[in-house]
């Protein structure tokens, strides 16, 4: 049991950084193709958990042939909505949060003029909006991780492991 519980903490660990990759990308491109940053968050989103579901469905929860089978679209349909809690709605809250209200482009100046010197310009603004999503992190990692573990990807016993 424990071992199983920590091969897919780290499953879902390599696949969540794989998909915060897929996320981040699709959004800066987004927001290079002059989106703002709440859309773009948006259509990363949709385009990331349809990658984590596949991911997380053939490596980090596969299903048990000894429980009763899963249903494909309701897992999917699930696992939209765990991550639209902490995928969008709460990633969201926490991007207006850094972003307008903690205002982190008053720390980014350092790392504004670290880019500039490799020959990447961008305004303090344009380096914060890429970062946000970033600190979200540390906070939508473990919950998404319990939300579809015990909710999206869970199992019933079947009749016969009832008794």
């Amino acid at each position: 049991m424990k071992n199983k519980l920590l091969k897919q903490i780290v499953s879902f660990g390599i696949v969540g950084v794989l998909n915060t990759l897929v996320n981040q990308v699709i959004y800066m491109i987004c927001v290079a193709l002059g989106m703002h940053y709440l859309a773009a968050s948006i259509i990363a989103f949709i385009i990331s958990v349809l990658h984590a579901y596949l991911w997380q469905t053939k490596v980090v929860f596969k299903e048990d042939e000894n429980m009763e089978k899963r249903v494909w679209w309701q897992v999917l349909l699930k696992t939209y909505a765990a991550y639209a809690f902490t995928g969008l709605f709460l990633n969201n809250v926490l991007l207006i949060v850094w972003i307008d209200l903690l205002k982190i482009d008053r720390f980014t100046p350092p790392l504004t003029e670290l880019l500039s010197s490799f020959g990447i310009s961008m305004d303090n603004h344009e380096l914060a909006v890429d970062i946000a999503p970033l600190l979200n992190i540390c906070i939508n990692v473990p919950l998404n991780f319990v939300i579809n573990k015990f909710w999206a990807y869970r199992q019933k016993k079947t009749a016969d492991n009832n008794e």
